[in-house]
């Protein structure tokens, strides 16, 4: 990585490391350790939400005239201040107005680092970028929660106000470092960026792009079978079906990030080379697998110990599959944008994240609440098999070169090379392939 690179990765792990202080903690602070109670929790983690909904659909418009890096800046000034308020509120008006604001900064930094991070790299060193930043956010966010963890004390409110002061620092750290970053005057794409023209019709663009539409139906499917069940569907399951305890499922939790951690670089070296769809449709795969472990557990309740590796194996599955995302997934999105709205597609992937994630625990605590067990994991294990069939006919309407960002790079070799040779007869061919780039 380049400098610029670097540090943009360097806040970023700085960023999710006061994360982790609080994002495990944020439900039982507001409710319990404030005494707002589960409803006013409850409207705060809604608010971060809808907040980040209604940000999400300008943000791209606005990285797009004015470059990432003031757009990042003022996301982690409004996080931190988001982070600070919700560490001082007694009261419910100023604890969801923070959360609202924190909700809104996390949402701006996202699509900017993401951009940033594309025009810090080139098409075949992409996947290794977003690979590094997945696995750094992870890291951090398990760090931060460990040590949160034992700072932490529930009849003592100034230990949150403590936790949330550290996450607001570390906003400001990842401003500060971003701030230092110094950005090429274009990115490694086709066109000079800000466009010197404004992105007119961004979102008309953009849906008409048949392979970014078709993309972001598979990133809704995606983040709706995973990460939207997480918080509320899966974990009630977890619970209430496999009976496992509350600390068993810190431990899958954990089994989640360590899986991630351990895994990320190793399946790096698996996945680059090779399509990018087919690489997707294998994390339907697993994730399939992954749900018939978990259907399983609630079936052999009375083998608890059988029913807690497979539910902690549950995690680790998904663990595997999102490493073998984060170099593959957002790497694509880059890839698929023309050069003036590489931060208007970010920023529509991370709107389609942010519904996901908003629909997902809703759909899957309704039903495990509702004891439809069996139709709870019966769709899921149906969402999983529709990730593989949408990533396979996503392939057909990539090019060679969006598919595998490599066969660029093994294209320019051989002409590389026959450039220099000097002595090659004029009607000799050098073998070079072409391979269609769209912007």
């Amino acid at each position: 990585m380049g400098a610029a690179l670097r540090r943009i990765q360097l806040g970023n792990a700085l960023s999710a490391f006061g994360n982790g202080f609080t994002v495990p903690f944020l439900f039982v602070y507001v409710a319990q350790v404030r005494g707002l109670g589960a409803g006013t929790a409850g409207l705060v983690l809604t608010t971060f939400a809808v907040a980040a909904l209604i940000v999400l659909p300008f943000v791209g418009r606005v990285i797009d005239r004015r470059g990432p890096l003031p757009v990042a800046i003022a996301g982690t000034v409004c996080a931190a201040v988001g982070s600070m308020g919700l560490g001082l509120s007694e009261a419910r008006l100023p604890a969801v107005a923070a959360g609202a604001a924190l909700g809104a900064g996390i949402a701006v930094i996202q699509p900017s680092l993401a951009t940033m991070i594309v025009w810090c790299s080139t098409p075949t060193t992409r996947s290794r970028a977003f690979a590094m930043q997945f696995f750094l956010n992870n890291l951090g966010l398990g760090v931060g929660g460990l040590l949160g963890g034992q700072l932490v004390d529930t009849s003592n409110p100034s230990s949150f106000v403590r936790l949330f002061a550290i996450e607001a620092v570390m906003f400001l750290v990842l401003g500060a470092t971003v701030a230092t970053v110094r950005l090429p005057r274009a990115p490694k794409v086709t066109d000079p960026v800000p466009s010197a023209e404004p992105a007119k019709g961004a979102w008309r663009s953009l849906l008409a792009d048949g392979a970014m539409v078709r993309l972001s139906l598979l990133g809704f499917v995606m983040f709706f079978a995973c990460y939207g069940q997480f918080e509320a569907g899966l974990a009630a399951f977890a619970v209430e079906v496999t009976r496992i305890s509350p600390a068993t499922l810190g431990m899958a939790l954990a089994a989640n990030t360590a899986a991630i951690v351990v895994a990320q670089f190793l399946v790096l070296k698996l996945v680059e080379g090779r399509r990018r769809s087919r690489i997707i449709a294998l994390v339907g795969v697993i994730w399939t697998v992954a749900w018939i472990a978990a259907g399983i557990s609630g079936l052999v309740p009375g083998a608890h110990g059988v029913a807690t590796a497979l539910l902690i194996s549950t995690y680790a599955l998904f663990g595997l599959g999102e490493s073998m995302l984060s170099p593959t997934v957002a790497p694509l999105v880059a890839d698929l944008a023309p050069a003036r709205l590489v931060g208007q597609y970010n920023s529509a992937f991370a709107l389609v994240k942010q519904l996901a994630m908003a629909v997902g625990p809703t759909v899957g605590g309704l039903l495990v609440g509702a004891g439809m067990h069996v139709t709870y994991i019966g769709s899921l294990i149906i969402c999983s098999v529709a990730i593989s069939v949408l990533a396979l006919r996503l392939g057909r309407r990539l090019t060679p070169a969006q598919d595998n960002p490599l066969l660029r790079a093994a294209a320019r070799r051989p002409e590389r090379t026959a450039g220099g040779a000097g002595s090659m007869a004029s009607g000799e061919t050098t073998g070079e392939h072409r391979v269609p780039v769209a912007a």
